[in-house]
């Protein structure tokens, strides 16, 4: 299996601070997060405390959102199919997954992971998942079987999540709203989704550049792409990692690359992944409409 590798990083300057203090050096700490490089460049006198309160947030959100922390909340709810007491933000981070869910109609789907788990150990093996394996998986899929509440959440035997089209969207948010409470503004965040709160401290928009060619400004606002041939289950990079959870299999549409923009991260990286299962442009755009602010800005074909 073949994977477009993520990073994160994160830019930000010094807000309402007393103008001697506002020539800090500039800080750059590097890390590990969200399994991959982590990269924070701070401006400010607190800038070495400050970094180690975002890497010890990323990592209390991973505790949360993580499949690959065995007693992360959601190793736990797919290992037993139940979760009392579940954290707020996986309760949130699921709300959110099931409004994209409706005004995807079925697109977006979390339930899909015993889809990739089919996927991902055919690979393994060198090849794609038998027709049985898939039909195998299917039957463990369906986002009507999970319930949740303010404090807990259910699902059938056998099923599991996977919040990977959602959760690198909400950890920018959180991040970006924990600098903002520490006074902070011209923030850029990338998780491989962005979150931007103000512009450059320049004033000028943070130029986000995109893989297929273009660029989006982004000022106060969030922006994710979905690349469907981003991680691939083939050798020759054509069977692509976003499945259809209403036929089990890749998408089967001709998009090279989504971008949508959004308030929040979250929402943008729901959206952008959902959008690349629908064959036209025109439905991207209504699914889009059903949310405020929220705007496809570049669509790229093969």
């Amino acid at each position: 299996m073949t994977t477009r590798r993520r990073f994160l990083c994160i830019s930000a300057a010094a807000f309402a601070l007393p103008r001697a203090l506002q020539a800090a050096p500039l800080y750059t700490w590097q890390g590990t997060a969200l399994g991959a490089r982590a990269t924070l460049r701070l401006a400010h006198p607190d800038a070495k405390a400050i970094s180690a309160g975002v890497a010890a947030e990323i990592s209390r959100l991973e505790d949360i959102f993580s499949l690959f922390r065995p007693n992360s909340a959601l190793s736990r709810l797919n290992h037993t199919g139940a979760l009392q007491m579940a954290p707020f933000e996986l309760l949130e981070c699921l709300s959110l997954a099931s409004a994209v869910h409706a005004s995807s109609e079925g697109r977006f789907d979390p339930t899909i992971q015993p889809l990739w788990a089919a996927y991902a150990a055919a690979s393994a093996r060198g090849e794609l998942p038998h027709e049985s394996e898939i039909t195998e998986a299917r039957l463990l899929t369906g986002w009507e079987n999970v319930t949740f509440d303010s404090s807990s959440i259910m699902m059938q035997p056998g099923m599991a999540l996977t919040l990977n089209g959602i959760a690198q969207g909400y950890i920018a948010d959180r991040v970006a709203e924990m600098l903002k409470g520490k006074g902070l503004t011209n923030i850029l965040i990338d998780t491989g989704e962005f979150r931007a709160l103000g512009a450059q401290p320049n004033g000028k928009a943070w130029p986000v550049k995109l893989a297929a060619g273009g660029e989006v400004p982004l000022v106060t606002r969030a922006l994710a792409t979905s690349a469907p041939l981003g991680t691939t289950f083939d050798g020759a990079s054509q069977v692509g990692h976003i499945l259809d959870p209403r036929s089990g299999l890749p998408t089967h549409m001709n998009w090279r690359e989504i971008t949508v923009s959004a308030n929040s991260a979250a929402l943008a990286d729901a959206l952008s992944t959902s959008a690349c299962l629908f064959e036209t442009r025109d439905e991207i755009v209504a699914c889009l409409s059903r949310f405020q602010n929220a705007r496809l800005e570049a669509s790229h074909s093969l």
